[in-house]
């Protein structure tokens, strides 16, 4: 999994997060592929509703577990029902349009699909609590989500069959989960904190269904668990640059150091001024100055992203900020210093 010896790139230069605003799925996949011609993604489109949103687009994919949309939420039954149906749906529509516009495409491919922490922390028992709450509960789904992830990996590989997948696990509540601040469905307390070696060993299995495979942990939360990450063995580690403070220092240097690809959130995923392109990855060299790292690295090192995904924004800025990426990231690669 952390193996970057490949001598095929195993990422462009610049990508999105995974959401857009709008319904129009072969529209959204256009943009993407238009945008990113050499780092496209799967998008998703969460306006379209329920099921199409993050939780019930990957509780879609899921083995042997189903789930329904409940007030409070998605929860798990029994049987797959309508919610599940529509889930499955939508995800095929969407494979569809990818099919369509990466005709011939050869080169990384990103596909994402929420992770086993997140996905316990947002999921239901039949309770009324999340899954995270049971231990046993919290496996089974884990062990579910792996063998889902398994067939979507192996879908997208033969409908695009140059691509080389980079598979990308949502975990913004990763830092809740490890700190014990996942709220109670009463909102009265919260859930107890999940042990850092359960943590690690769940997001290792899962991981380990894309093999020798490219694997990014994507969170827009503060306080990544880098180190944690790297011990996990993960390809890159997707974030919010803007979120980062010099206590950062250390672990980012030695993620660079081991090889690990910093997705760095530097583009606003809700409307806003941007600013020059050149402007946007400042931030970036002067990390890389600080950490005294080769300026020759940053490409090497560095996709740019927006920061998070851009369902809250309008489709005029969605376009921009995805063009500001790819604008962005040539710019860092033409003057790295």
């Amino acid at each position: 999994m952390s193996d970057n010896s490949q001598t095929s790139p195993r990422f462009g230069p610049a990508t999105g997060i995974g959401s857009l605003p709008g319904d129009d799925a072969r529209e959204a996949v256009k943009t993407v592929t238009g945008t990113f011609e050499d780092f496209p993604y799967l998008p998703e489109l969460p306006a379209r509703g329920p099921g199409a949103d993050m939780i019930g687009r990957t509780a879609g994919m899921l083995v042997e577990l189903y789930a329904r949309v409940e007030p409070s939420g998605w929860r798990l039954g029994d049987r797959p029902g309508r919610d599940t149906k529509r889930a499955r749906a939508w995800l095929g529509e969407d494979l569809d349009a990818l099919e369509e516009f990466t005709q011939g495409y050869e080169g990384p491919l990103k596909v994402q699909a929420v992770g086993p922490w997140t996905l316990a922390a947002a999921l239901e028992l039949r309770n009324g609590e999340a899954v995270l709450s049971d231990a046993g509960a919290s496996r089974d789904l884990a062990a579910s989500l792996a063998e889902g992830l398994r067939l979507h990996l192996a879908e997208v590989g033969r409908r695009v069959p140059g691509a080389r997948i980079v598979l990308q696990l949502d975990e913004p509540s990763l830092t809740a989960v490890l700190r014990g601040q996942v709220r109670s469905a009463s909102g009265y307390r919260t859930h107890r904190a999940v042990d850092r070696q359960v943590v690690e060993a769940a997001l290792r299995d899962v991981a380990g269904v894309h093999g020798d495979g490219p694997v990014v942990v994507h969170s827009c939360a503060p306080d990544v668990p880098f180190a944690l990450l790297r011990r996990v063995g993960v390809t890159g580690v997707s974030f919010d640059f803007s979120l980062l403070t010099e206590r950062d220092d250390d672990v980012i240097g030695e993620a660079v150091e081991g090889g690990t690809r910093l997705l760095a959130g530097v583009v606003p995923g809700t409307d806003t001024a941007l600013s020059d392109p050149a402007g946007s990855v400042m931030g970036v060299r002067t990390l890389w100055r600080r950490l005294g790292l080769h300026p020759g690295l940053l490409t090497e090192a560095v996709t740019v992203t927006p920061a998070c995904g851009l369902a809250g924004a309008s489709p005029e800025y969605a376009r921009r900020a995805l063009a500001h990426c790819a604008r962005a990231a040539r710019s860092l690669a033409d003057n790295p210093e």
